[in-house]
């Protein structure tokens, strides 16, 4: 039985949360997950100082903004690509000149995590995602340190991305849910898996008080939107 029978992409999400924690036991879990702050910053009323500093990084004088809520295929990173290889001829500008964030929210976090993270909590069978080179679901991030056969363009690995000065940012309150999910299926401290998986970001990605709360900021920092799936 899939641990997330009830949830349905981009369209019910506060319904289907609601229904997927009542599959397993975590009625209670989503108005807590949802109304409880991320503790970064959560009694600071200036506001968070991480999330700023990476929201005033970002540079440019084209700035786009990719909202991921779903793997989709490694488009929250192909469409980036091709931003950087189009972009900088079509303006005539220096590819610095392009400022590009994505943030990975919902079902797309998994972008954002390590190897051992996706292994141990079985990300490819819970968000449905398989290795190209066994067609079952990963037990590792096809997105990152690619092998032959990932993803169609190479140049998309996450960590050539950020390379190139695109800024990722994941969500906090979809960590908190998804690791809350998994913990209560798998006999697990609930505060301990989310600190493992805090602790398994990939480096150089911010993880953000919430994702809409990161689309609505890297838009008023002067970001264009685009949904990615």
């Amino acid at each position: 039985m899939s641990l997330f029978p009830a949830i349905t992409h981009r369209r019910g999400f506060l319904g289907s949360l609601a229904g997927s924690a009542a599959a397993v036991g975590l009625g209670g879990l989503v108005p807590q997950a949802l109304m409880a702050a991320p503790e970064a910053g959560a009694s600071a009323p200036e506001g968070d100082a991480a999330f700023n500093a990476w929201l005033d990084g970002i540079k440019g004088k084209y700035r786009q903004l990719y909202d991921a809520t779903e793997t989709n295929g490694g488009l929250p990173l192909i469409w980036p690509l091709v931003f950087l290889m189009t972009g900088a001829p079509a303006y005539g500008v220096p590819e610095s000149e392009l400022g590009v964030v994505v943030v990975l929210r919902h079902s797309g976090i998994p972008i954002a995590f390590k190897d051992a993270v996706w292994e141990k909590y079985k990300f490819g069978e819970v968000f449905k995602v398989n290795d190209p080179a066994t067609n079952a679901p990963s037990v590792r991030n096809i997105y990152t340190n690619l092998k032959p056969g990932d993803m169609p363009f190479p140049d998309a690995a996450l960590e050539k991305l950020q390379a190139r000065g695109v800024k990722f940012g994941v969500c906090a309150m979809a960590i908190q849910f998804y690791s809350g999910v998994l913990a209560k299926q798998m006999n697990m401290d609930a505060a301990a898996v989310k600190q493992e998986w805090l602790s398994g970001v990939l480096p150089g990605i911010q993880v953000v008080p919430s994702g809409v709360v990161a689309v609505n900021g890297a838009q008023v920092h002067g970001c264009h939107y685009c949904f990615a799936g």
